[in-house]
């Protein structure tokens, strides 16, 4: 169960954070390759890394769901009565699971045509399909996110939720706290 909880609240942020670490060490090892003398330049490091930050983009989409973190406007929302203001939320995830299912599907199109056509990448020769394969699993995980995202609120609806300008206000709040107890353990 506790495997299940973490990958609950860390899977697309730990890939994420791989992929972060493999671009960062690829582009410095592509850096000392160019500059040292009588040594030809890596051909696949840009191409490598073009790819890992576009599997970040689709992975990213998941993971801002979860988190709640999803750019929106929410001014107008948070001027509503609570209940309402909860409501939209919920139709905002299921909307949202709506979305990221519909790309979904129009993305297993995209990638069947790509794999019959047996194209592949020009450096490492991959199969083209494997990368635009990273698609399927964020609209799918986007799409699971969604209706999770939507139980939750809807497991939550009775519960007071903060306006962004009091969520704003209270972690500010709590990092001028936390700061606070760091400078009293310095002394």
């Amino acid at each position: 169960m506790k495997v299940l909880k973490w990958l609950d609240e860390h899977f697309e942020e730990a890939i994420l954070v791989v992929l972060l670490v493999l671009i960062s060490c690829i582009e410095l090892i592509q850096v000392i390759y160019r500059n040292l003398p009588f040594v030809d330049a890596l051909t696949w490091p840009e191409e490598f890394c073009r790819f890992a930050w576009i599997w970040s983009v689709f992975l990213s989409l998941p993971f801002t769901i979860r988190k709640g973190s999803m750019l929106r406007v929410s001014v107008l929302v948070d001027m509503l009565p609570q209940a309402v203001r909860k409501i939209v939320n919920i139709l905002i995830d299921l909307i949202n699971a709506v979305v990221m299912a519909v790309l979904f599907r129009y993305s297993l199109d995209v990638v069947s045509k790509i794999r019959e056509s047996a194209e592949a990448s020009p450096a490492m020769t991959w199969p083209m399909w494997i990368v635009y394969s990273i698609m399927l699993l964020g609209f799918g995980l986007g799409a699971v996110r969604g209706v999770q995202m939507a139980v939750i609120h809807v497991m939550h609806f009775n519960e007071k939720e903060l306006t962004t300008l009091e969520q704003t206000m209270a972690d500010a709040a709590e990092e001028a706290e936390a700061g606070k107890r760091a400078e009293g353990g310095e002394a």
